[in-house]
């Protein structure tokens, strides 16, 4: 029962949050009447910044979705985002139908440029795609200039940027090295205090 009632919060939630984003942003959001959004989110869209999500789109609780003035974003049909996902786009990020985001999961198509100093907030920007159903594991960073295929499964905590084919397992092993610390103790930490 306790679940039935919290879908239901969800679903008038969101339809309370994308009432209101298509007040504000007639021209520039399309998203669909029933949906499931956490009331923990955030959605927030620039002016000049379009965003279209398709239908039965789920957000859990801590999800953000930026979409930067004159970006686009576009998001497929039963696409769910799932706890302390962010989506950030200063470009252009489209995303396929059937698409599973895992906890944590970031995407991002840009990176500060560095060289222009941290105070003039100029991006690299480049478009990121994600093809439909799609997997990506938990802690996954995917940068800008990514483009994933079709029915790809991405292994937890990846961090990809580059072009990955269709019906990919994408996995990035990484080295466990354990070394033993000596430990000396000295007379005065044997002394009872």
């Amino acid at each position: 029962m306790k679940k039935y009632v919290r879908a239901a919060i969800c679903v008038a939630f969101g339809m309370f949050k994308f009432f209101f984003t298509k007040l504000f942003h007639p021209k520039w959001f399309r998203g669909p009447l029933i949906s499931v959004i956490s009331p923990n989110t955030e959605i927030s869209l620039d002016y000049g910044g379009k965003l279209t999500i398709g239908a039965w789109f789920k957000m859990r609780g801590g999800a953000k979705l930026r979409v930067r003035n004159g970006a686009e974003c576009v998001i497929g049909d039963r696409t769910s985002m799932n706890c302390n996902c962010m989506i950030t786009c200063h470009e252009k990020i489209l995303i396929g139908n059937d698409v599973q985001f895992s906890p944590n999961v970031q995407i991002y198509d840009h990176d500060h440029d560095y060289r222009a100093g941290l105070e003039n907030q100029q991006y690299q920007t480049a478009p990121v795609t994600i093809g439909n159903q799609v997997w990506i594991g938990a802690n996954t960073v995917i940068l800008r200039g990514t483009a994933i295929g079709d029915h790809c499964v991405i292994g937890a905590g990846s961090v990809l940027k580059g072009v990955y084919p269709d019906h990919s397992l994408i996995i990035q092993k990484r080295e466990t090295t354990v070394h033993p610390i000596s430990v000396e103790r000295s007379e005065a930490c044997e002394q009872p205090i």
